[in-house]
């Protein structure tokens, strides 16, 4: 019981993130406030990703390689980490947008941008060539994990084709809306490999239907918006992007202007439940809610809601 206990403060100390050690009875440290101050002064400048903020806590990160057809290429991985790392942590930023620049969603894996693929041609050895691959291909997994990782909603607004990575990088996601041109495609057989970036991994648990997911991984079959929403990997299916997009940003606001304590904490807890037994998960949630129930946060929303007022809450 002791040894769970102590298990579970660990995982609970992982998911809030870095401790600032010398705060006491709320005075923040001075290594806090620099740390504060950075992270809401943070800047989003980079290659194959645009920002921008549409909405107060709102972040929209949009692809930005539409000449490319958004094909994911080197400096993406970079990017997508440095980029959703600044998210975790900016208190301005409480929701996040993610879509496509030009004519769809993404391409999936550049095959031609893509310096991990030089480096196995120069290996020639076998071994050598494997140890690269044990070497890039989680941090090519990061750039998507980061998003699960992220204590702060994400929600994928696809528009046109989403093939191979783009299906795992949208299953790493919170929330999932299409247009009703968008069409789906789990590519990776058909160039003849396993997907290895989370499809395998967070698909099938999304959809909840093992014999489809199969079929899908195993054919490469495309499917249509209407069939990703029956088996659950869409929510909502929209006309055209514009309509999508601003049904996104209604969302987002919604979901901004609610408790960050609580909605980030469900978040953390939701993804921690999807991979440990009911008991595990409500374990976890009491060590969460010891804490988290003391929050501002709590009190302000009951007040709102019995004063039947929108409640503020501060940033985090």
């Amino acid at each position: 019981m002791f040894s769970r206990t102590l298990n579970q403060t660990h995982q609970l100390s992982k998911s809030l993130g870095t401790f600032v050690a010398g705060e006491v009875k709320g005075v923040p440290s001075k290594k806090s406030l620099v740390a504060r101050t950075m992270s809401s002064q943070a800047t989003y400048e980079f290659e194959t990703l645009k920002v921008t903020s549409p909405e107060e806590y709102v972040k929209h990160v949009e692809l930005n390689r539409p000449k490319k057809l958004n094909a994911m290429n080197t400096a993406f991985w970079n990017d997508m980490i440095d980029c959703f790392r600044k998210l975790a942590v900016d208190p301005e930023c409480r929701v996040v947008i993610l879509s496509g620049a030009g004519r769809m969603f993404t391409a999936g894996l550049d095959l031609y941008d893509n310096e991990n693929q030089k480096d196995l041609a120069e290996a020639g050895d076998p071994s050598r060539k494997a140890i690269i691959i044990q070497r890039f291909l989680p941090k090519l997994q990061e750039a998507f994990n980061v998003m699960e990782r992220c204590n702060k909603p994400v929600i994928a607004a696809i528009h046109n084709a989403c093939i191979g990575g783009g299906i795992d990088m949208a299953s790493a996601t919170d929330i999932r809306y299409c247009t009703s041109d968008a069409w789906f495609q789990i590519k990776e057989i058909d160039i003849g490999l396993a997907a290895d970036l989370g499809t395998l991994q967070r698909f099938p648990k999304i959809i909840g239907n093992d014999s489809l997911c199969r079929e899908l991984v195993y054919t490469a079959r495309k499917f249509t918006p209407e069939e990703a929403k029956h088996m659950g990997f869409i929510s909502r299916i929209f006309p055209d992007k514009d309509a999508m997009m601003a049904a996104s940003i209604e969302l987002a606001k919604t979901i901004a202007s609610k408790s960050p304590v609580a909605v980030q904490g469900s978040k953390v807890n939701l993804v921690y439940s999807r991979d440990h037994t009911v008991q595990e998960g409500l374990d976890y949630m009491v060590t969460w809610n010891s804490a988290m129930l003391q929050s501002e946060d709590t009190a302000k929303a009951v007040m709102g809601m019995m004063a039947k007022e929108t409640p503020i809450f501060s940033k985090l």
